[in-house]
């Protein structure tokens, strides 16, 4: 496999491992932007995206990546929306 096509079998493999029954991930986005595999999405916990990281890192071993996995606050507003 040349560099591009093995760098986009790795990604698939990424996703099908975050789609699993162990984590179920499916609000992340992967992709290829600018030399790097680009992870992007609102994941439920700290842990979650740690977890991302961990299996992420493991598949993509040697690829540059870059994370903006947000977590998702699960606390209600401090005030009422303001609405105009």
């Amino acid at each position: 496999m040349k560099g591009l096509e093995a760098s986009e079998y790795r990604i698939a493999r990424l996703r099908e491992r975050l789609a699993e029954d162990d984590i179920a991930e499916l609000g992340v986005q992967i992709d290829m932007r600018g030399g790097y595999v680009h992870l992007n999405g609102t994941v439920s916990s700290a842990s979650c995206r740690t977890q991302i990281l961990r299996i992420a890192e493991a598949e993509l071993a040697g690829l540059p990546m870059r994370a903006d996995l947000v977590i998702a606050s699960g606390t209600a507003p401090e005030r009422p929306e303001e609405l105009e």
